[in-house]
Formats: C-alpha cells, structure tokens, sequence
C-alpha cells in the first residue's frame, strides 16, 4: 500500500474509537451537538489532509462516527449550509481561502470492505481502492482490478466516475447508498446517476457512503498478476511519491491530455512552487512550499499555452474547491 499512503491519511492514526463531539473554543456549532459522537472543528485546517498539501481551513470539520452519526448530523443541518464529502484528498485542490460550510471527512469507520453475494462486492465510501480491489482478488472476482490504479476511496470514485486501464466505476457499479443533503438515506441505482466521463449527477451536498461493485468469476492468480502489472505501470510512468494529486486534465475524445501538454512545452514548467512534472505532464507535483494559488495557477498556465498550440481547451479533472 505504500504507493497510496500520504502523510496524513486517516489510517495512519485512527484508532476505530467513536470519539465525543466536542467544539473547540465553545463557538456555537452549525447544528445541535447532543448526541453526536464524531469530531467538530472549526476552523479546521485541510492541508495535512490532502496529497498537495496545500491550502487553507474548512469552516467546519465533521469527523462521524459511524453512519448513524452522520445521518443525523445531516439531519440536523438540513441542507442549511454547503456540503462537500473528503476521503483521502488525492483529487482535490483546497484553495488558499478555505472552504466554506462543511466538510465531511469518512474515515476508517466507513472503510469497511466485504463480499456481500456472487461475485459482488460491498465498499463502505472511505475504502481505499486498493483494499477493495485485493478484497476481490482474495475473493476470486475479476473486473475491479482497475481500482487498483487509482488514488482515492470509493466515495470519490462513484461520484467522479473514477477511471483507470480502461475501466470506469460506471462498468461494475450495481447501486450506491448516499445520504442527501436534508439527511434522507436513498438507494441510487447505477443508471440514476447518468454517468459521463469523470462526472455523475449526484446533487451537490449529497455524501456518498457506500457502494455495491460487481464483477465477474476469475482466478485469484490471474487477478493479482494483473494488479501487479498495473501497480507497476504506475511506478514508471507516474511520480507517486511526490506531493501531487493525481491526473489533472481529462483527455480529450480521441487525445491524451499528457500528450498535449508535452506538445505545447509544458513538461518542468513551475510556477512558484508548483511544477509540471517531469515523468508525467498530466501530473503537476508541489515541490516544497507551493500554495494553491500556485499550483491552480500552472494549470491554468499549461491550459492556456495547450490551447494556443492545439486549438483543445483541456478541461481540469482534479476538483478546485474553497475561496481563492
């Protein structure tokens, strides 16, 4: 697992304790506290909790519990405030303002992974991808080792449509639970969230808990042959242990987006402390002290320069969220 592991990520230091909700500094919180078990901070800085490393507070940090926990968080905020879910933050700039309202962190309490009925697969949303593709290889399910090329949990990947070696959630999802922004737990069907590429129609503030996978019969061999050759493939052509976040355009119908970066003279430029990087141009890597200013600003840069060289307009896959 070391090739996914950030510093900072939930398991590196979460014990499985229900901790009591507390609220730092006795400012009133967004909802009624009484009952709820997880963590609420304010002010809560993000940058430790995200691959960049970069960026500023949430207005407010809700850690739940369990799911009981967060469907009555939920409740109780009652779509009263902007909602944004967090998983591992391999995906995501946090700009330097912050990000209002509330931001959601599911950790080890939903990272549950299980075989649930023939040749299906059950995720809770804060299961990384490579412990549900190795729970299926284990299981013998072929057709989800695709998650193993891809950084992040299970909660960003249905919402995102996340995509790897020519597979995409949108080909093994059976149905999703999500919990919506006035706290109403719905079952989704896969066809209800009219997949595209890298995008869903999930409502925005609706927070995705788990997930139902299914695949095909396979050999257990054969399954973890084929991780290794994708978990190798990452190791050369990716720079998986700098301070990155992932794929930053979308490739274009019929076009590699690295490819066109590379085109237009891209790879090694740096804004501040931002880089395009050298082993993988559709990668952009802090180098050291970059803000997100910085790093959002290169990518607008390598956008412009693309566009002016190729007529394309790259579309960002990784998520810009906060105030600038």
């Amino acid at each position: 697992m070391s090739d996914m592991v950030q510093p900072g990520d939930w398991f590196d230091r979460d014990d499985g304790s229900a901790p009591t909700c507390a609220v730092e500094g006795g400012v009133d919180a967004p909802v009624p506290i009484e009952g709820i078990r997880g963590d609420l901070t304010r002010e809560a800085p993000l940058k430790k909790l995200v691959w960049f490393k970069s960026g500023g507070a949430a207005d407010w940090l809700f850690e739940p519990a369990d799911l009981g926990d967060l469907r009555l968080f939920m409740e109780r905020l009652g779509g009263s405030m902007p909602v944004m879910a967090l998983g591992l933050g391999s995906n995501l700039i946090i700009r330097d303002g912050g990000v209002p309202g509330i931001v959601i962190r599911l950790g080890k309490p939903f990272s549950e992974c299980e075989v649930t009925g023939e040749n299906t697969l059950t995720c809770g949303a804060g299961t990384p991808g490579i412990l549900a593709a190795s729970t299926a290889r284990d299981a013998g399910i072929a057709g989800l080792e695709f998650l193993r090329g891809i950084p992040g949990t299970v909660g960003g990947f249905v919402r995102m449509n996340g995509g790897a070696y020519g597979r995409e959630v949108s080909d093994i999802l059976i149905d999703c639970d999500v919990i919506m922004p006035d706290g109403e737990l719905v079952t989704l069907p896969n066809a209800d969230l009219h997949y595209t590429y890298r995008h869903s129609a999930l409502p925005d503030g609706a927070v995705v808990v788990s997930a139902r996978f299914e695949g095909t019969p396979g050999n257990p061999d054969e399954i973890g042959a084929e991780m290794d050759r994708i978990a190798e493939a990452r190791e050369n052509s990716q720079p998986l242990r700098t301070k990155t976040g992932g794929s930053t355009f979308k490739n274009p119908e019929g076009q590699k987006a690295w490819q066109l970066v590379d085109e237009a003279g891209c790879r090694g430029m740096t804004k501040g402390g931002a880089q395009v990087s050298e082993k993988h141009t559709n990668f952009l890597i802090n180098t050291g002290e970059a803000t997100s200013a910085d790093i959002e600003g290169l990518g607008e840069e390598v956008r412009e320069r693309v566009f002016k060289n190729s007529g394309i307009a790259l579309e960002w896959e990784i998520q810009r969220v906060g105030r600038p």
